[in-house]
């Protein structure tokens, strides 16, 4: 089943609404890494990662990941680990997926330029947990962690997202 998400933060599913945050650029139709938006169309969820030392396990029919403090996402458009998790400390540029704030204690992965790859067409684009403080994101989707945890165990790998 479709999340559905409107160009004004709305996310729609199973008959509820919720408030979510989106890119600082809002969304857009020609995603480009480092732009800052949310690439509009409908992308399936993948599997999720977690902060084992800050949550329990999600319950969700989707794969589960425990993070470390070594994962990260490369999002440099010239390495061959374009769009793709890495393992740090990593020599070119990337993304840590162990932080500080709280954004990644849970994260959806988006099937957004993960095949077929191209080089500066955006990586990275998630699904997490909104910044305490309501900013907006780097160009994924962002939900408050109660409202997150209500979702989780309806997710599967059936669902999709679907912007615009």
């Amino acid at each position: 089943m479709d999340v559905l998400v409107s160009r004004d933060g709305t996310l729609r599913w199973f008959g509820k609404t919720y408030s979510c945050r989106l890119g600082k650029n809002g969304l857009t139709e020609t995603k480009t890494e480092g732009d800052g938006c949310t690439p509009v169309g409908r992308f399936p969820v993948r599997c999720l990662y977690y902060r084992p030392d800050r949550i329990s396990r999600p319950e969700t029919a989707l794969p589960v990941y425990a993070l470390t403090p070594s994962d990260g996402w490369c999002d440099d458009p010239f390495d061959g680990n374009y769009n793709r998790p890495v393992r740090c400390p990593y020599p070119r540029s990337h993304e840590a997926m162990w932080r500080d704030d709280h954004a990644y204690d849970v994260v959806l992965v988006l099937d957004f330029n993960l095949r077929p790859r191209i080089r500066g067409g955006g990586s990275a684009i998630f699904f997490h947990l909104a910044h305490e403080d309501g900013r907006p994101t780097a160009g994924c989707l962002a939900l408050k962690r109660a409202e997150m945890l209500k979702l989780l165990p309806r997710l599967s790998a059936h669902t999709t997202i679907s912007f615009g």
